[in-house]
Parts: structure tokens; sequence; C-alpha cells
């Protein structure tokens, strides 16, 4: 084997391993809201807490790796989180957990970002590079695609803090790996760290998901909730200031006034918000709405896991006569049709028929899945790959956030205001914390003080709202997915002139 393909494969384990761990918590997210008592606020940040810790540090690690070594710093971000997954595991409390998480964002960030770059450094050639991040894409597929029904097995053998523990020995074979296989390779010139920039990049998204989060108990018209979200667009908007003003900054701001690369960005984003994010949703709708066990759930989930798996291999094949802008709004437009497809299929609670929408959206997901790093870094000079890995993550995941908080809230509120409507019906009192004990997946602790007649009822209650609600967070999904298609093919057209920043 080439020793190119070597650093090829081992890179793409790297990262399979973040999509391993972003998606096996997610079926075990039940079992760790009856496990520590948690509302649904708080198994929103079981994800977003990694998210945002992950998303906030993308930027200023696609630097440190550029500037620093991306093997030094590589190995540096597995250590980090291989020390994180332990305090993970051994978590006795929300908080503690949540916190842990965070630190582990980090250590995926600095990784990730590292790990991309030796990528985007090492091929160059337009045909290795599809080659190149075809692999990519389908090491990512397969993790999604043996996420769900590992993190099922370990939850259901083991208990839910293995899916933790089990990072461990990974993490150690592939620091070998990375030792062995990966050459140093830095940018001396790449942009210092910012950590003025980073800090106001970090706060600013920590608010906005603050206040998605916590709105359906707030109130979305709340003081609180628009202090929130004022609050972050204000960060922001400084953070692109001080990256104008600064001499090297952490984000080359003009790369955003190029129309090909806005296109790839709202098309990586695209994808996240309407693709990626249905990873954290659709275990509790199996679990809540069929009752899966997560092992059950686990398997459930595998036809959007091996759609996209067998897409993302096919990806290059047909991005030959695509092109980016073809692919990335055809893949956007699957997407869109299989959300809706679930969205319809949802209420029915008919297994073939979800599993079926399920196959729509993973065939476009895979689409998507390779072509949008690709189309990111594209427009990047190979020097730069760091900081063009780290908007490309940073695009991914902070939409991936942004949906988690923004969608999450919609399935409460939807869910919410159906529970309460049919308990009404019934004569029985919906509570907040009921309604987010529902979400959660711990409808047993909800209902444990009602009589068993009763309980009955209002199980049967539950399951129908949180049907209600996830066909509402995949209509909304579907929506989104169109929208991006639509940029993407205005922006990308042939012809037009790049905009200006």
């Amino acid at each position: 084997m080439k020793p190119a393909d070597n650093t090829l494969y081992t890179c793409s384990a790297v990262c399979a391993l973040i999509m391993l761990d972003t998606n096996v918590v997610a079926v075990s997210l039940p079992a760790i809201a009856r496990s520590l008592q948690a509302s649904f606020a708080d198994v929103e940040w079981v994800v977003s807490a990694y998210m945002l810790a992950f998303a906030s540090f993308l930027l200023p690690a696609g630097s440190i790796a550029d500037r620093l070594g991306r093997r030094r710093v590589m190995l540096c971000g597995l250590l980090l989180f291989a020390l994180a997954s332990l305090l993970c595991g051994a978590a006795w409390s929300p908080f503690v957990l949540n916190l842990a998480r965070a630190a582990k964002g980090i250590g995926a960030a600095l990784l990730l970002t590292s790990a991309l770059a030796v990528i985007g450094h090492t091929f160059q050639g337009e045909a290795e590079r599809a080659r190149a991040w075809s692999i990519w894409g389908a090491a990512m597929g397969v993790a999604m695609t043996v996420a769900p029904l590992l993190g099922g097995l370990l939850t259901s053998a083991l208990g839910w803090r293995w899916i933790f523990y089990l990072n461990l020995p990974v993490v150690a074979v592939l620091m070998l790996l990375v030792s062995k296989h990966v050459t140093e390779s830095k940018n001396p010139a790449s942009a210092r760290f910012d950590p003025l920039g980073a800090l106001l990049f970090s706060a600013g998204l920590f608010c906005l998901i603050w206040g998605l989060i916590d709105a359906g108990v707030a109130g979305w018209s709340s003081t609180t909730t628009v202090t929130r979200f004022a609050l972050g667009a204000l960060l922001l908007a400084a953070f692109v200031v001080v990256e104008h003003k600064v001499r090297a900054p952490m984000v080359d701001l003009s790369l955003f006034g190029r129309r090909v690369f806005v296109g790839a960005v709202l098309g990586m984003l695209g994808y996240a918000v309407s693709a990626q994010v249905m990873m954290t949703f659709l275990p509790l709708y199996l679990q809540n709405a069929f009752g899966y066990s997560a092992v059950l759930a686990g398997c459930a989930m595998l036809p959007f896991a091996v759609a996209m798996v067998v897409a993302s291999r096919l990806a290059p094949r047909y991005g030959r006569w695509l092109q980016d802008r073809g692919m990335l709004v055809t893949g956007l437009l699957i997407v869109a049709s299989g959300n809706a497809a679930g969205a319809v299929a949802a209420a029915s609670l008919s297994y073939g028929w979800v599993a079926l929408a399920m196959v729509v959206t993973g065939l476009g997901a895979g689409l998507l899945n390779g072509t949008t790093q690709k189309a990111i870094l594209a427009g990047i000079p190979r020097e730069r790959s760091g900081m063009g890995s780290g908007i490309s993550t940073t695009t991914r995941f902070t939409g991936i956030v942004l949906a988690v908080g923004g969608l999450g809230a919609v399935l409460a509120q939807r869910t919410g205001a159906a529970f309460e409507r049919l308990a009404w019906l019934h004569g029985l009192h919906a509570s907040p914390e009921m309604v987010g004990r529902i979400v959660a997946g711990n409808a047993a602790d909800a209902f444990g003080q009602l009589p068993p007649g009763v309980r009955e009822v209002a199980a049967a209650a539950a399951r129908q709202a949180f049907t209600e609600g996830f066909a509402g967070v995949l209509w909304l999904a579907s929506v989104l997915a169109v929208v991006a298609a639509g940029l993407v093919f205005a922006l990308a057209r042939p012809g037009l002139k790049n905009v200006t920043v």
C-alpha cells in the first residue's frame, strides 16, 4: 500500500471516530435520561455541549494545526478526547456529563481539523482529491452505520457509560497509527491563535444555542430568550468586525466574497441542518413511538446509514458530470423528499414506510457527505488547508448544533401542545416537567406516580404526541433543505460575478 493511502486511511479513521462518537450517543439518550434523572433540556445539552465546544473551537483549531504541526495537534487532540471520554463514563450528574462532553468537543476539534488538513495537503490532483474525499465520506458513512447499533448493544448489555469507555482502546490504536503513518506538515506563515476572535465566536454561538434550547421553557418571546438571541447576534457581529481589523485573521473573510465558496458553505449548512441532525432525533422517535429498546432502535436506523454509505461510494461517479453544484442541489432535494416522506410515514406508525423514507434521506446524505467537504476545500489554498478544514467542519457542526437546538425546541413545543390537548381529553394535567421527560424518552418516570389505568392512557397519549411533534420537525427540515438547494443553485450558477464582503 502506498504511503499516501496509509495516511488517508489513518486520517479517515480519526475522522470516523468523531462521527462514531457523535452518533453513538443519540441512541443512549433515553437511558441517560433515566439513569441521571435528566430532563429533555439536559438531554439536548448532552449533544449540544459537545457540538457547541466542537463547533466553537474548530476555527482556532485549524489555525493551530497549520502553525504548530498537523500531526502533533492530531495526537494532542486524541489524548484530550480519551481523557474526556473517561470523565464522561464516570459522570454522576447531567452537569458533570455535559462538562466532560464540552472538553471532549475541544479535543475532537483539534484532531478533526488536523486530520482533514493532512488529507487536503496530501492529495492535490482533481482525480486523487475526488478519490480521497470519496473514501473519507465512506468512512464517515460506515461510522454512522455502526454507531446506532453499537450504541444500542453497549447500552443494553453493559450500560450507557460504556459507550464512552469504548473510546479509550480505540484512541490508543489510532495514536499508534498516526505516529507511524502521518508525516508532519505545517504552515509557519499561518495566522496566530486569535483569542479574542475565538472568544467572541464561541460566546456568540453559545448564546444562540442557549436561547434555542431553553426557549420552550422560558418562552420564545420572553425577555430572557430575546436577550440571549440579541447578545449572540451582537457577539457574532463583533467577531466579524475583529476579523476584518486584525493583521492575521483566524478566518480569511475574503473567501466569502466568492459566490461558489459561499454556495458550498450553504450546501454544507443545509446538509447538516436537514440530514445529519436526524441522527439525533431518529433514535428518540423509534424508542418513543415504537417502544423499541436501544438495540432495536440502533438496528432500525440501519436503512438510513447503509443508504448513506452506498451513495457515498457512488458520489464520485455522478460528480464527474453533475459537478459540485449539481451534486449539492440534487443531494439536498433528495434529502428534502426523504424528510417529507418521513413526516407522512411517522404518523402511520408503520416501520416499513418509515424505513423507506430513511433510505431516501440516506441516499441524499451520502451524495452530500463527501461532496460538501470537497466543494469547500477546493477553493482553499493548499498552505491554508487547516483553516479550510476549520471553516468546513465549523459549518457542518454549527449547523448540527443549531438544528439540535432549533428543531429540538420545535419538537418539545409541538409534542407538549399535542400532549396537553390529549391529556385534557382524559382529564390529565400535563406539567412542563412531565412533557420534558416524555420528549427525553423518560415517560416511565413522568407517569410513575399515576394509577396503573391512567398510566396506560397517559403513555398512549405521549406516544401519539411525540409522533406529531416528530412529524413537524421533519416537515421543517424538508423546507430547510429546499431553501438551501435554491440558494446553492442561485449562487453557484456559471456566469455570475463574485459577491463582495
